[in-house]
């Protein structure tokens, strides 16, 4: 029987997704309360993995096994084995053939990041922050050469294990955040999505770091085509910081029945 769980996670103490020998990642923790849930060793597969730091409001896993169960026992008996930066929203019984990795259509990820002087300490590890004013026109600009198929390799990790660099982005939009408080008009808190088929090791910090450069005006218009266009890692701006990264939700066929996303966020990412 193939089961599929919906999981977010707080980041920010974890060294990712991906099991570690020190077993740190989040899916260490979540092997370990399904172990302990199900009396049994299981394995997890999921839609897309993330790095140290980054959070997640939707992750879609995997795993297969003989024990049936209630979808509510599932979550609730899972959740109890969890530290409370991690939780199964949903549970669902699903097809043999479905993939959390193979089957998602597209992924789609958000950048939160603080534009102002001075960094956030309420919201520190759950939001990026750059000091300098940011040309929001210009980086939105920048953002839409990125639409298509291409070859990303600018924005992909030294180590990335990715067959191919070709990816294709499905949606980019930098938008100001007014919640919570925050000023709209100085654009003080902002939403960098991007949405794909496939996304490279480090490709979605990469990028933002890239539309930093040029909202502050260290890169022009010209300049971040030509750095895209020439494929070369080393000439574009450095990883931008895990705290403001979000995978927000993945795209499956309506056949496989998931449940609807639930995104849950004090700033309604």
């Amino acid at each position: 029987m193939r089961v599929a769980l919906g999981l977010e996670y707080r980041g920010t103490q974890y060294c990712g997704w991906q099991t570690q020998l020190a077993g740190c990642a989040v899916q260490d923790h979540l092997e370990r309360a399904l172990e302990k849930f199900l009396g049994e060793s299981v394995g997890t597969i999921c839609a897309g993995r993330t790095d140290t730091g980054v959070h997640a409001l939707l992750q879609v896993v995997h795993l297969d096994t003989d024990i049936k169960r209630e979808d509510m026992s599932w979550v609730r008996g899972t959740n109890t084995g969890l530290p409370t930066d991690i939780r199964v929203l949903w549970a669902k019984q699903v097809a043999p053939d479905f993939h959390a990795r193979f089957s998602a259509v597209s992924r789609t990820y958000r950048y939160l990041l603080l534009n102002d002087p001075v960094d956030c300490a309420t919201f520190n590890g759950m939001v990026g922050w750059f000091h300098t004013p940011l040309d929001i026109e210009k980086m939105r600009a920048a953002a839409k050469m990125l639409l298509g198929e291409h070859d990303f390799s600018a924005y992909r990790a030294a180590d990335c294990q990715a067959k191919s660099p070709v990816k294709t982005m499905l949606e980019t939009s930098i938008e100001p955040l007014a919640r919570g408080g925050w000023e709209a008009d100085n654009e003080q808190l902002m939403v960098f999505t991007l949405r794909g088929n496939a996304f490279l090791h480090h490709m979605v910090r990469n990028i933002v770091g890239e539309l930093v450069y040029v909202g502050s005006g260290r890169r022009s218009l010209a300049e971040f085509r030509e750095i895209f266009d020439g494929r070369d890692r080393t000439r574009a701006a450095p990883t931008f910081a895990p705290d403001g990264l979000y995978l927000c939700s993945i795209e499956y066929d309506e056949r496989f029945g998931l449940p609807a996303v639930r995104i849950r966020h004090p700033f309604g990412l």
